[in-house]
């Protein structure tokens, strides 16, 4: 029997590079031997995206895309439905700790100077994962069809209109009717289900490819790549698979830990994960007290609100994210690491942190 599966191994192998492709990017895949705990996010990030998708999977299935019934499958799911609270709370802390990981996992990029030459394009491909992540929030944070909800995607959907010359015919075509609607439940279950998952999903692929193809970094700034052995293998590293696998899985479980705690415990978070007024059924002619994004977008919302012109607003959120993608020609250091670049950078750096926190 096992010869058998040999012999089939062989001849799959033969004809498609199973064995190749393991062996490069991961079981031998050269990363660097001295790294910290915020190296770690990368591979977090990466659960939670599986645990995403397959409780999306599962969420789905009961689910009701219609404007009569959004809200109520919601309430069939989270009452009816074998371990259907298990599967949304799953599915809500899931969303919460994504943009978490991501956060930090961006924030380690800054601190180590993970976009410098030639990391460009990994940096580039990330940034474009988090505005994806941001779009698919978004669209999932409608499907509920709570009151939040409806009323979150009045407010951003009515930025699109304060675009000069274009705005309004994007805003009606971004809801799909006059106001919001079955319509728009409906376009926005499919993007947030089939088409927005297919794109994270590539940008993932192509940043690993990306970050594969020149190496990672380490807490140091010093590019692994530039020092090989004989055989063209960095000095500086281990194999990805034992060393790295078994150091990852500590760390997972530790957040796999404080993961259960959330979502069995705590899976409102207080109304920061889920708020109060999505318990009730979206009603256009009632409006909430108080239209709060949640936390995630928080430091956007923020910047919305301290600009009163609504195209003002929509600049200065817009530019906040934009700018990402150019840090890699902003920082001209010849250093990458914060450890030895001078006192201003650290204190623009933790600026940063600090006015992120605050706006948050």
């Amino acid at each position: 029997m096992s010869e058998m599966v040999g012999k089939l191994f062989g001849w799959v192998n033969s004809r498609l590079p199973v064995s190749n492709t393991f062996e490069r990017h991961l079981s031998k895949h050269p990363v660097p031997s001295k790294v910290n705990f915020w190296y770690l996010f990368g591979a977090l990030a990466s659960v939670v995206l599986i645990i995403q998708i397959v409780s999306g999977i599962w969420l789905i299935m009961p689910y009701s895309n219609t404007e009569e019934e959004a809200f109520a499958s919601i309430e069939y799911i989270m009452r009816d439905v074998d371990y259907g609270w298990i599967i949304r709370y799953m599915h809500t802390t899931g969303a919460s700790m994504f943009f978490a990981v991501v956060y930090l996992h961006m924030f380690r990029g800054l601190l180590y100077g993970s976009y410098q030459k030639p990391k460009e394009l990994v940096w580039i491909f990330g940034c474009t994962i988090y505005l994806a992540m941001m779009a698919e929030g978004f669209l999932g944070y409608v499907l509920p069809y709570g009151q939040m909800s409806y009323w979150g995607a009045q407010v951003i959907i009515s930025l699109f209109g304060a675009i000069p010359y274009v705005g309004e015919s994007l805003e009606l075509w971004i809801r799909g009717d006059y106001y919001i609607s079955g319509i728009t439940v409906s376009r926005f279950f499919a993007l947030h289900v089939v088409a927005l998952p297919l794109v994270l999903i590539a940008l993932v692929f192509l940043h690993l490819v990306a970050l594969h193809e020149v190496g990672a970094g380490n807490p140091e700034g010093v590019d692994i790549e530039e020092h090989l052995d004989e055989d063209g293998v960095p000095l500086d590293s281990v194999p990805f698979f034992p060393y790295k696998v078994l150091n990852a899985l500590v760390g997972i479980g530790v957040f796999m830990t404080v993961f259960a705690v959330i979502m069995f415990f705590f899976p409102e978070g207080g109304g920061y994960f889920i708020e109060m007024a999505n318990f009730e059924e979206a009603n256009p002619l009632v409006t909430p007290e108080h239209i709060a994004p949640v936390w995630y977008y928080s430091p956007y919302y923020a910047m919305l609100r301290a600009v009163p012109d609504k195209l003002g607003g929509l600049i200065v959120m817009g530019s906040a994210v934009a700018i990402l993608f150019v840090v890699p020609w902003l920082d001209k250091s010849k250093v990458a690491s914060i450890r030895y670049k001078g006192i201003y950078s650290k204190i623009a750096l933790a600026l940063l942190g600090i006015s992120f926190l605050t706006l948050g």
